[in-house]
């Protein structure tokens, strides 16, 4: 009989037998077919791993090499999940053996897509896709045949594993522009060739038995064979009808009909298409075997959807996914989905009264005392009026050390209570916040209750919720496991098993695109928008919050612009967090002139991969500046110096802990080494515990971090990345800089290990140690300079566009484009290589040909590809490290104040400037000089914010004052003010608060209870230098006051006295 597999080369004959068993096998005995295309779709993903040069696990699975193609951008979409169909109704047929002959022809229709596409791609460009024919029912073939076929399969199977090896040593399969040949002619073949009606119908079947439905749309159809619901089980019965027309699927519960799905042809677009599947839910009819659920705004069924088929896209939204609509909420939009809601998905939702659930949040004004800080409250509202909102994405940018942690226990606490949600995702990005988090969970009380005793907590290290369950913690990579990498379709969760997800550290990780090399295509198809995150956010039907200190960019486009910000300033001016000290700056004569290597010269090079050192003699003369150092160029006289240095600035005796930043894991050694020998030699006893390094190196860094929280020793640690973000250590008061960073996002979250209040040590802000010029570079970066990097196509794509441009305009521009990329390009390599494509191109000059090809018109520069090319193709140089012997020593230690991080002469004269400048144009900055006891505490933080935008504080000038004057002041930011504005002197602030309680404790014969309140009001007064203009705004306005009772508590204490008392203090400290 004619077969649809007659159509491959010798080298995979292989495939064509197995399609033909397939065929012969699909009436007399189904399962032995699917097993045979199950094969099939195996051998063909083992081929298309050689071909593309990939080298996969032995032990690998199905779906182990599937993923694997998939981070290695291989298959689109489309492709993948015909692949998994396979795999999916495969597995099924060899474990249960319960496929039947429509189901396994089906099936077959797919594994001709495959090789079609196959051939397309990898065989032969100009191949024609054949249509598939529906094979001829043939009497089972004699038993000799059979074995005579398997015979010839199994020599088969071995030449085309020698095909494969062959493959693999390949070098053409290796080349980039092979690689991109096949994607483009890939999704050629899937535009010009998009399944059609019957492979779409069969896809989607797989994606609703995949969510747990019971569907056959051969068998299961009401219109073929008057299918009907029935009791405990849970079906999608094809063509339900519905007054006129007919549904495609209809999702029964039971009797129960709650969900309608309109099928649409693969490629259409299927957002608008909702409006039929609405039709039929409000024309849908009852039937003696069949409920209603209710009845809502005229729709007979609460759940509606429209798909193609596709695989979700969210660049593709309405041509891809699942569109979903809740007939209950008419004032919530339709949305797409990735997956299908199981069954209990759809249960569970109909149990949730969204409605009343955010009437008990509005009328609910009692927030947990764990998260009552102003600003936090402010925050839980902001979620709660999103959520309202219908806002599916949120984000909230708060500083380091603010609570971000305490903010969500307090939103996961009133959601769950007042039923808005139902269970929670708490996403973290490392085993050990997943931890610190769970702690927090048991810590925190409501009631003498823990919040993991109120609701069902299941801990990072726990894979499953149960029904219990109300919040569960999980690493993202762990959730990746269950969710991509997971061959028992039974354990993994629908998309419906969490309805809130808080993805914490939410900068972390979240890139749109992975970072590839720079000349390589970004945003190149769907799977390089979607990073690990982003895959599990999209996968659940779910509100999403994300937690940050850090938003960029990259965040922003996931989540959108934050709907609450609590800054780092902010917080600094209300007192929750400390500032840092005008910097310490470490000059050495190394890092201040760079490290040069002469030609010749002989030089030992480190492989940290391979772990071992080698000697090289030098071609070239090298040069590497600080910011190389200890990444590019090791020396470890710099180091030793730096170490020697912190020796005369840190005691390691004293309260108070210490965090390096090295740049490797192989410095932080270095460091930790050298450390403790500049302690040593100094007199200190260094123990092996007092000075350790934390990183993912240690056997348990979780335990390491543990004892750093909690214990006196360590006491000084060095880290690469493993504490940058969400370690919680308040008694860090020291930061050193050895390693240097682009990131504005780590280097803040650097910062922030330093921020957070310790009164236990009576923390007062905190000291940087800058060794590599770190803070300088990084301190004006803007809030929000974007991360991820913007789409772009490689070199070779801009110059076919070019060539290929159809107006002169475009020509232009395009041109330009090219000649940018090829010059950053060009800037990334070294001379060497440069001499090299100078001799390859046969030409004088780089920068002269570069210049020549700005002339060019569109047909002189198709002669140029051969040259472009070239440039194209060539890498920067390897990863070896050079080791430095060059001696160094400390030339000085300065402090850097303001802005440029001036002297402290120039940095007082410039505040002074500033103030007269500006005093009759800020208000507050009037008030503050001219009439102080008339300010709010809202106005002097106007002004606190007002000087820190400008790069003034009260610690840094201080110290400027005390370095230009050798007179030491603790004199508050109002006093600065004055005495800049009109030469007031600086007088101590405790001083000066003293000498104005003396005479309040002085006035009267004060009760102890009395004497407790002036007590609060001197702690509050040293902690702010304003009360308030009167008495009323000194007790109502926010802050300690105001949530003890306010003036109208005050005025119990002190009746008649109370005005009096704030009066007097004004004009002590200001009259």
């Amino acid at each position: 009989m004619a077969s649809n597999f007659n159509i491959f080369p010798e080298a995979y004959r292989l495939f064509e037998n197995l399609g033909q068993a397939a065929e012969r096998n699909v009436y007399s005995d189904p399962n032995t077919a699917v097993f045979k295309m199950r094969q099939f779709s195996e051998k063909m993903v083992d081929a298309i791993c050689s071909l593309e040069a990939i080298y996969i696990d032995q032990r690998a699975n199905q779906l182990d090499k599937l993923n694997e193609l998939r981070n290695n951008y291989v298959l689109d979409g489309d492709i993948e999940s015909v692949f998994h169909t396979i795999r999916k109704t495969g597995n099924r047929g060899v474990h249960d053996g319960d496929v039947e002959t429509p189901e396994a022809m089906d099936l077959l229709r797919l594994t001709h897509y495959l090789s079609n596409w196959f051939m397309e791609v990898y065989v032969d460009y100009q191949f024609e896709s054949q249509e598939f024919q529906i094979p001829e029912n043939q009497d089972a073939l004699k038993d000799q045949r059979i074995a005579e076929l398997e015979a010839q399969l199994l020599e088969q199977e071995q030449d085309l594993n020698q095909q494969m090896a062959l493959n693999l040593n390949d070098e053409a399969n290796s080349n980039e522009s092979v690689k991109k040949e096949r994607r483009q002619r890939s999704r050629r073949y899937t535009d010009k060739r998009p399944p059609n009606e019957i492979e779409t119908r069969i896809l989607i079947d797989e994606q609703l038995r995949s969510a747990g439905w019971e569907v056959n749309t051969h068998e299961l159809n009401y219109k073929t064979n008057h299918t009907m619901p029935e009791k405990n089980r849970q079906m999608a019965i094809a063509e339900w009808p519905c007054g006129s027309g007919f549904a495609d699927y209809a999702l029964f519960d039971g009797l129960e009909l709650i969900g309608i799905i309109e099928a649409k042809p693969y490629g259409k677009d299927i957002a608008g298409d909702l409006q039929q599947a609405k039709r039929y839910a409000r024309e849908v009819e009852s039937h003696e075997t069949v409920e209603f659920k209710g009845e809502w705004n005229g729709y007979h069924v609460p759940f509606v959807y429209s798909t193609n088929g596709r695989p979700y896209l969210e660049q593709l939204k309405e041509k891809s996914g699942i569109w979903f609509w809740d007939t209950r909420r008419d004032d919530v939009p339709s949305y797409a989905l990735e997956q299908w809601h199981s069954p209990q998905d759809l249960r569970k939702k109909l149990e949730v009264n969204i409605e009343e659930a955010e009437k008990a949040l509005e009328e609910d004004q009692d927030y947990p005392d764990f998260a009552s800080r102003y600003y936090q409250i402010e925050a839980v509202q902001a979620v709660e009026e999103s959520l309202a909102n219908n806002q599916r994405r949120m984000l909230i940018a708060m500083a380091t050390g603010t609570g971000k942690t305490r903010l969500a226990l307090a939103i996961m606490y009133r959601l769950i209570k007042t039923k808005r949600v139902r269970r929670i995702l708490f996403l973290v990005d490392r085993k050990s916040l997943g931890e610190q988090t769970a702690d927090d969970l048991k810590d925190t009380k409501v009631d003498n209750l823990s919040l993991s005793d109120i609701y069902g907590v299941k801990e990072v290290t726990d894979r499953f919720p149960d029904d219990t369950t109300k919040i569960q913690i999980s690493t993202v990579q762990g959730m990746v496991q269950r969710l991509f990498n997971q061959e028992d379709p039974e354990k993994i969760p629908s998309i419906g098993t969490y309805d809130f997800i808080i993805v914490d550290e939410a900068h972390r990780g979240y890139n749109e695109d992975r970072e590839l090399s720079e000349d390589q295509l970004e945003y190149h198809d769907e799977k390089d928008y979607i990073s690990q995150y982003r895959r599990v956010i999209d996968y659940f039907d779910a509100d999403v919050l994300a937690l940050t200190a850090t938003p960029a960019l990259h965040t922003t486009n996931i989540f959108g612009m934050p709907i609450y910000s609590y800054s780092y300033t902010d917080a600094v001016v209300d007192g929750y967090l400390v500032d840092h000290n005008p910097p310490y700056k470490f000059e050495t004569e190394l890092n201040r002139a760079g490290i040069t290597i002469h030609k010749d010269e002989e030089i030992t090079l480190w492989n940290p991969d391979e772990y071992e050192m080698d000697k090289a003699l030098l071609e070239d003369d090298l040069h590497f500046d600080v910011a190389q150092f200890n990444k590019r160029i090791i020396n470890e006289s710099f180091n030793r110096v730096i170490c020697e240095a912190l020796v005369d600035c840190i005691d390691p005796t004293e309260p108070g802990k210490t965090l390096v930043f090295a740049a490797t894991d192989y410095h932080a050694d270095m460091l930790v080494r050298l450390l403790r020998e500049a302690y040593s030699s100094r007199g200190y006893e260094v123990t092996e515990d007092m000075i350790m390094k934390i990183t993912g190196a240690n056997h348990d860094s979780s335990a390491d971090i543990r004892r750093f929280k909690n214990e006196v020793y360590p006491n000084i640690v060095v880290t690469v990345d493993l504490l940058t973000t969400g370690i919680n250590v308040p008694e860090i008061v020291n930061l050193v800089f050895v390693r240097k960073v682009r990131s504005r996002i780590l280097y803040e979250q650097m910062l922030g290990r330093a921020t957070r209040l310790c009164p236990e040590i009576d923390k007062e802000a905190f000291n940087i140690f800058d060794a590599v010029q770190l803070y300088d570079t990084l301190y004006d970066v803007t809030d929000m300079k974007p991360v991820a990097k913007t789409p772009k196509y490689t070199i070779e794509d801009i110059f076919q566009r070019t060539i290929e441009a159809e107006t002169d305009e475009e020509f232009q521009f395009l041109r330009k484009e090219l000649l940018s990329k090829l010059q950053r390009k060009k800037q990334r390599l070294d001379d060497k290589v440069l001499d090299e494509i100078r001799e390859l191109n046969n030409t004088y000059s780089i920068d002269r040909w570069l210049h020549a090809l700005k002339e060019m018109d569109q047909t002189s520069l198709v002669g140029e590809k051969e040259h472009i090319e070239t440039l194209a193709v060539y890498r920067p140089s390897g990863k070896d490290i050079i080791i430095s012997d060059e001696e160094d020593q400390l030339l000085a230690v300065e402090r850097g104040f303001g802005e440029g991080n001036t002297k402290p002469k120039d940095y007082l004269q410039s505040f002074e400037g500033f103030i007269k400048e500006n005093i009759n144009k800020i208000p507050a900055l009037s008030i503050a000089a001219n009439r102080p006891a008339d300010l709010t505490r809202e106005e002097l933080r106007e002004v606190e914010l007002i000087l820190k935008k400008h790069r003034f504080d009260e610690k840094g000038l201080q110290e400027a004052w005390r370095k230009e004057k050798n007179e030491v002041v603790i004199a508050n930011i109002i006093s600065f003010i004055r005495q800049a504005a009109i030469g007031s002197p600086l007088v101590d602030n405790q001083t000066r608060i003293k000498e104005a309680m003396a005479s309040i404790y002085a006035m009267h014969d004060w009760s102890s209870v009395q004497l407790k309140w002036l007590e609060r009001i001197e702690k509050q007064l040293l902690k702010s230098p304003v009360l308030g203009p009167d008495a009323k705004s000194a007790f109502d306005d926010r802050g300690v006051f105001a949530n003890q009772g306010g003036y109208k508590r005050v005025k119990q204490i002190f009746g008649d006295y109370t005005d009096e008392i704030v009066d007097t203090i004004n004009d002590k400290l200001y009259g």
